[in-house]
C-alpha cells in the first residue's frame, strides 16, 4: 500500500487544493504575472479594436459647464458618432434621474436628439448602475425613452477577493441571475456572443484615448472627414479617464498615458472586454480533464527515488516547463492552473524524499546500534555517507599511524583469570579508545592489549600528525589517572608505549570478499609498529619519527634521540616524549 499511497495522497492533495481560496488566489497571481509577461514580450493581436473617447482634467478645463451639465456635449458627441458611421457606440456615463433644463434650458433636448440619431445609425448602449441597496438607479424618463430600455447595460465590473478585475460574467444580480452588462450588451448588439471567461489582458496594444473636447471641436467645425477617418466602422466608447474616478485594479497596465499604473479607468476595462469578445472571445479554462491528468502524471514522481539535489532540480525543471507551457496556452486563450500541478509534483517528490530520508535515517541508526562497536565513528560516518565503497582495493593517502600496547601485559595476564583479563582490557580500552576518537583518529584493530589507529583516513584532516600527538599525550595522561586509581586499590600499575610515524600509505579494504576490514598498509604502518617497540629501548613512553616532527611545527617536550635502527629498513631519526619515570616494568 505504501508503494502507491504516496502517489494517491499527492493526487488528492493537488486536486483538493483547487478548492482552497489561498491556492486559487496564488494561482490567479501567477496568471497575472503571465499576462504581464505576454503583454511585454508577446501581446496577442486583436482583429477588431475599440476606440476610446475620454474626458479628463483637460476636458474639464476646456468645457465651461460642470460635468453634471454636459448633456449638450454628450449629445454633440453622439451626433458626431452618427455622422461618422461608427459600428457601435457605448456611453460609459450614467445619465441622471432628473432634468437640468431649469439650470441650462435646452440641455435635455440636445442630449435626447443625440441619443436618437446615434441609435438610428448604429447599436447604442448607455451605462446604468445600482444604488447602495443594489437596486437599479433610475434614469430620467425622456432619456430612457429616447434610448430604449433594451439599450441600457450595467457598467459593473466583477473584482476578485483581492480587488483585481480578472473575469467577465453577467450573472451579477443578487440572486445570481444574468443581467445585461455594458460590454456584454454592446457585444451582442454587434452580433458577437458574450459568454463568461477570463479577460485577456495581453490582447492588443496599450490603449490611448481621444479627448472629448477634440471630438466636439471637429463636430462643431464640420470636420466630417477627420471624424470618418478616426471612427468610421469602429466601435467607440465614451467614458471618464479622470485620475481619481472610477478606477479599478487589473493584472497588467493598459493605459498608454499612464503605463506604470495598474489602476485603470473602468471604460478601459470595458474596452478590453470588447476587444476580447470581438477577437476570438475571452480566455477559457482548460478542459476539465486536463488538470487531473497533469496532476496524475506529476504524482508519478513518487515512484522515482533520486538524490535530494536531483529531485530539487527536477522539480525546478517541472516548474519552469509548466510556467512556459501554461503561458503559451494562455497566449492562445486557454488558462491552465499551475499550482495543482506544482503541488502534485512537489508533494510526490518531496514526500518520496522524506520517506527515503526517514528510511535511511532508520537504517543508519540501526547500523550504528549494531555495528557502532565494531568500527570507529570516522569509518561509520564515511560508510553511512557512502564515501567508503565496500569493495576490495585501496588508494594512496597521507596518514599518521599509531601503535600502542601495554608493557609487560603477558606477565600480568598470566596472574589473572580469563574473566579478569577481559574485564581489565575492556576497562583500559574504555579509557583509551574515546581519546583516539575525540582527536579524530580511527581505531583500525585491537591486537590483544595493543591498538592500531590512523589519523587522516578515512576522513581527511588538516593536521593529522598534530591530532595523533595530542591523542598520544592524552593517552599517557589517562594512564597516569588509571595508575592513581590502581595505587588506591592496591592493583599493580601499568605503563604503555606509543609509536607514531607519518607518510603515504595504501588505505582501503583489506581481506577477502566475504570478510575484510578498513586499514592502512605500507612502510608507514611498518615503521610505526617498530617505533612502538623502540619505546622499550629508549625509556620514553612516546616515540615519534622525524616525519611526524616535521608536521608538528614545534618540538616542545620532545627530546632528539638520534637515528635508530628499524628492522627491515634504513635507520629512522626519532624523538621521545615524557621519559619513563615510574613505574618499573612489571
Amino acid at each position: 500500500m505504501l508503494r502507491f499511497g504516496g502517489a494517491v495522497v499527492s493526487v488528492m492533495l493537488a486536486l483538493l487544493s483547487g478548492l482552497s481560496p489561498w491556492v486559487e488566489s496564488w494561482d490567479a497571481r501567477l496568471r497575472d504575472a503571465q499576462f504581464r509577461f505576454l503583454r511585454e514580450h508577446a501581446p496577442r493581436t486583436v482583429t477588431k479594436d475599440v476606440v476610446l473617447v475620454g474626458f479628463d482634467e483637460s476636458t474639464i478645463r476646456a468645457l465651461p459647464e460642470p460635468l453634471a451639465l454636459w448633456h449638450a456635449h454628450f449629445g454633440a458627441f453622439l451626433q458626431a458618432m452618427a455622422s461618422a458611421k461608427v459600428a457601435g457606440v457605448g456611453v460609459d456615463v450614467v445619465l441622471p434621474d432628473r432634468s437640468f433644463d431649469a439650470v441650462l434650458p435646452g440641455n435635455d433636448r440636445q442630449l435626447i436628439s443625440g441619443i436618437v440619431l446615434a441609435r438610428r445609425a448604429a447599436p447604442l448602449v448607455l451605462a446604468r448602475t445600482v444604488d447602495p441597496s443594489g437596486q437599479a438607479r433610475p434614469i430620467h424618463r425622456p432619456f430612457l425613452g429616447a434610448a430604449g430600455e433594451q439599450s441600457l447595460g450595467y457598467a459593473l465590473l466583477l473584482a476578485d477577493a483581492d480587488g483585481v478585475v480578472r473575469r467577465f460574467q453577467e450573472n451579477l444580480a443578487q440572486d445570481a441571475a444574468t443581467v445585461d452588462t455594458f460590454a456584454g450588451l454592446l457585444a451582442r448588439r454587434l452580433g458577437v456572443p458574450a459568454g463568461p471567461g477570463l479577460i485577456d489582458y495581453a490582447a492588443g496594444a496599450t490603449m490611448d484615448f481621444i479627448p472629448l473636447q477634440h471630438v466636439l471641436a471637429w463636430q462643431r467645425d464640420g470636420e466630417a472627414d477627420r471624424l470618418g477617418q478616426l471612427f468610421a466602422g469602429k466601435v467607440v466608447l465614451l467614458g471618464s479617464v479622470l485620475m481619481y474616478e472610477d478606477r479599478h485594479r487589473v493584472p497588467a497596465p493598459l493605459a498608454s498615458w499612464d503605463p506604470d499604473n495598474a489602476m485603470v479607468p473602468g471604460v478601459v476595462i470595458h474596452a478590453q472586454i470588447l476587444r476580447n469578445l470581438m477577437s476570438g472571445g475571452l480566455v477559457q479554462p482548460a478542459p476539465f480533464w486536463l488538470i487531473p491528468l497533469l496532476v496524475v502524471l506529476a504524482a508519478l514522481g513518487w515512484f522515482w527515488q533520486p538524490r535530494v539535489a536531483i529531485a530539487a532540480g527536477v522539480f525546478g525543471a517541472i516548474a519552469v516547463a509548466a510556467w512556459g507551457l501554461s503561458t503559451l496556452a494562455l497566449h492562445h486563450g486557454v488558462a491552465v492552473s499551475l499550482l495543482p500541478l506544482l503541488i502534485a509534483a512537489g508533494s510526490a517528490l518531496g514526500a518520496r524524499q522524506a520517506v527515503e530520508m526517514a528510511r535511511r535515517l532508520r537504517e543508519r541508526g540501526q547500523m550504528r546500534r549494531v555495528f557502532g562497536g565494531y568500527v570507529s565513528p570516522a569509518v561509520m560516518d564515511e560508510i553511512l555517507a557512502e564515501k567508503i565503497v565496500p569493495v576490495l582495493g585501496g588508494e594512496q593517502k597521507f596518514a599518521c599511524v599509531m601503535f600502542s600496547d601495554i608493557r609487560g601485559y603477558t606477565t600480568r595476564s598470566a596472574a589473572m583469570s580469563p574473566q579478569q583479563t577481559i574485564a581489565f582490557l575492556n576497562g583500559y580500552f574504555d579509557r583509551i579508545v574515546p581519546i583516539i576518537h575525540d582527536h579524530g583518529g580511527t581505531v583500525v584493530s585491537f591486537m590483544g592489549d595493543g591498538i592500531m589507529a590512523v589519523f587522516g583516513v578515512p576522513k581527511s584532516m588538516a593536521q593529522p600528525c598534530t591530532a595523533a600527538v595530542g591523542a598520544a599525550q592524552a593517552m599517557l595522561q589517562a594512564v597516569k589517572q588509571m595508575n592513581a586509581e590502581f595505587t588506591r586499590d592496591g592493583v599493580p600499575l601499568i605503563r604503555i608505549g606509543v609509536g607514531l610515524h607519518a607518510g603515504e600509505g595504501v588505505a582501503g579494504h583489506i581481506g577477502s570478499a566475504s570478510r575484510h576490514e578498513y586499514s592502512v598498509i605500507g612502510d608507514v604502518t611498518n615503521v610505526a609498529a617498530r617505533l612502538e617497540g623502540v619505546t622499550k629501548e629508549v625509556g620514553y613512553d612516546l616515540v615519534v619519527s622525524r616525519a611526524v616532527m616535521d608536521h608538528l611545527g614545534h618540538c616542545a617536550g620532545f627530546d632528539a634521540l638520534g637515528r635508530r635502527a628499524i628492522k627491515g629498513r634504513a635507520a629512522v631519526e626519532v624523538y621521545g616524549f615524557g621519559p619513563t619515570e615510574s613505574p618499573a616494568t612489571p
